[in-house]
């Protein structure tokens, strides 16, 4: 895989995506990532996932972060990644969209 110019990508992130592919059921993913992160990490990640799944929809920032508790100068970023970032986003949004 190659590594981006902006070097968030290391042979470290490499192995830790690889094993989170790796990952089957919820059941897994989740003993895994509760293992991994702290609750508050694991929260936050949550909470900026509902916050691209409600941008998606159009839901006003500060609505999503009253429902979020997101700041909105956070949610402004994820809507920039949603909206100009590498596509992961758009690609599990459209993938879930296409399993319900």
């Amino acid at each position: 895989m190659a590594i981006p110019e902006d070097g968030w990508q290391t042979k470290a992130t490499d192995e830790l995506l690889a094993t989170i592919v790796r990952l089957d059921t919820v059941e897994e993913a989740a003993a895994f990532m509760r293992d991994l992160c702290t609750r508050k990490e694991l929260e936050e990640m949550s909470h900026r996932w509902e916050a691209v799944k409600l941008l998606d929809q159009g839901i006003p920032y500060r609505e999503i972060s009253d429902r979020t508790g997101l700041s909105t100068a956070t949610i402004t970023r994820i809507n920039q990644w949603l909206q100009h970032g590498t596509g992961g986003y758009r690609r599990m949004l459209t993938e879930i969209e296409e399993t319900t």
